[in-house]
């Protein structure tokens, strides 16, 4: 079903919500899922695991009642060593527990979105040619987290970070249906655009903002919660003047607050996506989606 073209149905699913205040709504539920009331939080959780069938058996604390509010909840920690890494130091670590949107070649400085969409590289990445530069003509990587998933994103491999940039947009919902149906969907909804450098060359990974995803975070910035309207905002990391941001692989980088969607991109010959990331296959952080190429190979 992900490959097929929009249907009349999934118009009928996306365009009601597209109509919507996105950001209010959003807002709204970031107060709900932080609410601590017990007589809220418990039933909601409760319904939440029976409706997404949640396995809790993988969480740290598998108590459901124990999370102290539903983003805790929601954002919950696995038991150690429940997604090993690779044993081959080139292998590409999975970042996150999903589903392949779509994956392949960067073409024309194009990301297939669906099929019959595609959207630009340089608009995903804030409409700065430069920093596209280096992914053009390279690979990607999308991957959709559904509500039921572990929401904590992680490194596929060792970097260092050199630049973020906050891109304000709309907050589409980014299930499947969606993205078949609304044209260049990730490159207008809000989103967070880390830029690394490894040792393979230049690494992006975009962590797309959705529908009640109330915020997004980073390990080495807290909550990304702009103000409505807030303008775009670039953050240089490999300053003298900024502390490094380091990350080996499998490291939490990051995490959704309620689901959403992360873009990896790399530049030409870097990597080879292994023959299973195929658009609809269930991917889990940690599991290898590709190789690394040195520099110049």
């Amino acid at each position: 079903m992900s490959e097929h073209r929009a249907s009349l149905l999934d118009h009928l699913k996306s365009w009601p919500l597209a109509i919507l205040p996105h950001q209010m709504l959003s807002r709204i539920v970031r107060l709900a899922t932080r609410w601590r009331a017990r007589w809220w939080k418990n039933p909601l959780i409760r319904l939440f695991v029976n409706s997404f069938n949640v396995d809790m058996s993988e969480a740290a604390q598998n108590d459901a009642s124990a999370y102290p509010d539903f983003n805790a909840f929601f954002t919950r920690a696995l038991k150690h060593g429940t997604r090993p890494m690779p044993n081959n130091a080139t292998d590409i670590a999975c970042p996150v527990d999903g589903r392949v949107s779509q994956a392949g070649r960067i073409s024309e400085q194009r990301i297939l979105q669906a099929k019959g969409h595609d959207y630009s590289l340089i608009t995903l990445l804030g409409g700065d040619a430069q920093r596209a530069m280096p992914f053009s003509g390279g690979e990607f990587a999308t991957l959709y987290l559904s509500p039921r998933d572990y929401h904590r994103i992680h490194m596929p491999v060792s970097a260092r970070l050199l630049e973020t940039v906050y891109i304000p947009g709309r907050l589409y919902s980014v299930a499947p249906h969606t993205t078949r149906a609304i044209t260049g969907l990730f490159a207008r909804n809000e989103r967070l655009v880390c830029v690394f450098d490894t040792a393979c060359g230049p690494m992006a990974m975009v962590l797309v903002g959705a529908i009640f995803v109330s915020c997004m975070e980073t390990v080495w910035s807290g909550v990304v919660n702009p103000r409505l309207r807030q303008a775009m905002q670039s953050t240089r990391h490999d300053q003298p003047d900024m502390p490094a941001v380091q990350l080996d692989r499998g490291a939490e980088m990051g995490r959704f607050n309620m689901g959403s969607t992360v873009i990896l991109l790399y530049g030409p010959n870097q990597v080879q996506w292994t023959e299973s990331l195929a658009a609809g296959a269930p991917v889990l952080m940690g599991q290898t989606i590709g190789t690394v190429s040195p520099p110049g190979k």
